[in-house]
């Protein structure tokens, strides 16, 4: 079993200290699902969600949030972002976001990407919640991560 990097022998949580690490390329995706209504993915489809455009909305609030990850979850590390890329797939009962995060740095990105999914979900209910109150949040999780030497 691994050691838990964020937590001191003590027992104390801490951020770890990534200056010794080398700067090489690194990218997550992570994912999520909305289940919503079939009524609901045609008002979306429509336009006709009096809010706005909701995945316009969501994908905007999904680069947001990656790129505030480290306000929001207290041990990240501030991460300058090079390309946050958010995609939805529309179904018939649920819209599947995935958020593809990349930098150059020396820790992952992947609290990143998933907190950009999170938030596109959160958006698409908040968006919706006038219209559809079985919405459920589901499959956030992280479908790889990579890391590479920068070339020069």
């Amino acid at each position: 079993m691994k050691k838990l990097t964020h937590v001191t022998s003590s027992g104390e949580a801490r951020m770890v200290d990534v200056s010794p690490k080398q700067i090489v390329h690194r990218e997550a995706l992570a994912t999520g699902k909305i289940y919503l209504q079939p009524q609901t993915i045609r008002l979306i489809q429509g336009l006709q969600i009096k809010k706005g455009d909701v995945l316009v909305v969501a994908r905007v609030a999904a680069i947001s949030a990656a790129k505030k990850t480290s306000d929001l979850i207290p041990l990240c590390h501030n991460i300058p972002l090079s390309h946050v890329d958010v995609q939805f797939e529309v179904k018939k009962d649920f819209i599947k976001t995935s958020v593809k995060v990349r930098c150059q740095g020396k820790t992952g990105v992947e609290m990143e990407a998933l907190t950009g999914a999170a938030a596109a979900c959160l958006t698409i209910y908040d968006m919706c919640k006038a219209v559809d109150d079985k919405m459920v949040i589901s499959d956030i999780h992280l479908l790889e991560k990579k890391k590479s030497e920068i070339q020069s």
